[in-house]
């Protein structure tokens, strides 16, 4: 009988990361999210939901890169430890993603531009926009030198208003 259990332990132990997967990123989800559900927290349902969010951008990340990601073997393990700091209630991984990227996407779209690629200049263009020149001076000059400029900026709309 100890035998058996030994060998079971082995079993267990060599595809702890098989095995792991599916606990980690559906079984303790499915479980959490139903308690979410039931409880009258609203903390709990955007942790639970912005994890499901994350996990089906996940899983269609992987259905369309499946060629590419089996040429990669540590990609199992890089999953498995991106979903427990997803789901690990000490981390909050998927609430820290969703304050942070999330919900500035949706909340301000203008801010966040991820398709942004500068155009090449020619005649007819112009220079480059507002948010990219932003950024240059703020990389030569600093952000405090950038504030700065927009305060003198504010003081003078607000002067010309008064005029």
């Amino acid at each position: 009988m100890g035998s058996g259990a030994g060998n079971f332990l082995k079993v267990l132990l060599k595809n702890f990361d098989v095995l792991a997967g599916p606990v980690v990123s559906l079984v303790y989800p499915l479980y959490a999210s139903i308690k979410a559900i039931e409880s009258k927290s609203h903390v709990d349902d955007q942790q639970w939901l912005t994890y499901w969010v994350l996990y089906s951008l996940l899983t269609l990340f992987e259905l369309t890169f499946a060629k590419v990601i089996e040429w990669i073997p540590i990609w199992p393990y890089a999953k498995l430890i991106l979903t427990c700091w997803l789901v690990i209630p000490y981390f909050s991984g998927a609430a820290y993603v969703y304050e942070h990227y999330v919900r500035p996407f949706f909340i301000n779209p203008q801010t966040i531009n991820i398709w942004y690629v500068p155009r090449k200049k020619d005649l007819f263009s112009k220079p480059d926009d507002i948010i990219t020149a932003a950024e240059k001076y703020m990389e030569e000059n600093g952000t405090e030198a950038f504030e700065k400029l927009i305060h003198q900026a504010d003081k003078s709309k607000r002067l010309l208003q008064e005029a």
